[in-house]
């Protein structure tokens, strides 16, 4: 079984945000045992799998990333799209484009303290295109 599903999630402002249930809710059904790719459709967004229990987490690694690739540097020459656009860009391809997760039973086989996380780095990234492709059996 291959099935791929194209969704949209709704806008969320620069940070790094738990999208876990969100993702599930659009998948339906997960195959018994199998593989789940997610593939983030822009170019100033990332996809991430990391801490899903303490929101700490998420507010310092905004932090490590805003100091990380700083706004408003005099070396940057892509500009004209606002002062975040350029380190969004450079903070995008830090993390990637895309996640590959096994499917067991049914469900996401990722650890109890794992979530999926949706890293918005335009201050107003607006919605965001998640494809999704599920192989399995």
């Amino acid at each position: 079984m291959i099935r791929q599903i194209e969704f949209t999630l709704r806008p969320r402002n620069s940070g790094f945000h738990l999208i876990t249930a969100e993702i599930l809710e659009n998948l339906k059904e997960l195959p018994h045992t199998g593989i789940l790719n997610l593939f983030i459709k822009h170019t100033s967004a990332a996809l991430s799998i990391n801490e899903n229990a303490d929101p700490d987490v998420r507010i310092d690694l905004k932090s490590i990333f805003d100091r990380l690739v700083k706004e408003r540097q005099p070396y940057y020459l892509h500009t004209m799209e606002g002062d975040d656009d350029m380190p969004a860009h450079a903070k995008s391809s830090i993390i990637g484009a895309s996640l590959t997760i096994p499917v067991s039973r049914g469900r996401l086989n990722m650890g109890i303290w794992q979530g999926i996380y949706l890293c918005e780095f335009r201050d107003h990234g607006g919605p965001r295109k998640i494809v999704a492709t599920i192989i399995g059996e």
